[in-house]
């Protein structure tokens, strides 16, 4: 019943990821497997099978406040990068994102909105650019 149970929550978890930001699970796997495969699983099956797919949110929404969380924590770069990528793939816009991590200066402090800027010009930059176009073209 147990394993069951298990493959129920890892299946869902990873429809979830497959919505928002499938390498970066495959990434982590990669990280993770000659240390311990179970921690990549163990972060399928709670936040992605158990918390994002609560009623009362949609993925976006979700997206970023994950992104205000880990910029306020200012110390997880790779994971805030993951999910400044899921945001952009979940119709948040890169202004929403950067109005997102700049409000963090206020509850977080300046190094912590400005680590969250330096990790998100990786995502940004490329589709700041299409984004300024579309808006000019509108």
């Amino acid at each position: 019943m147990e394993n069951k149970n298990c493959e129920a929550r890892y299946k869902k978890g990873m429809n979830v990821l497959k919505q928002i930001n499938n390498n970066a699970i495959e990434d982590l796997f990669n990280e993770l497997e000659d240390v311990t495969a179970e921690l990549g699983k163990f972060v399928v099956e709670f936040p992605y099978s158990e918390i994002y797919t609560r009623e009362g949110l949609d993925l976006k929404t979700r997206e970023l406040a994950t992104v205000a969380a880990l910029t306020s924590m200012g110390n997880a770069k790779s994971q805030l990068q993951n999910h400044i990528n899921a945001a952009l793939n979940v119709d948040n816009s890169p202004s929403e994102i950067i109005e997102v991590i700049m409000q963090m200066s206020a509850y977080a402090g300046f190094p912590a909105s400005i680590k969250g800027i330096m990790a998100a010009k990786k995502y940004l930059k490329k589709r700041i650019t299409s984004y300024k176009t579309k808006i000019k073209n509108n």
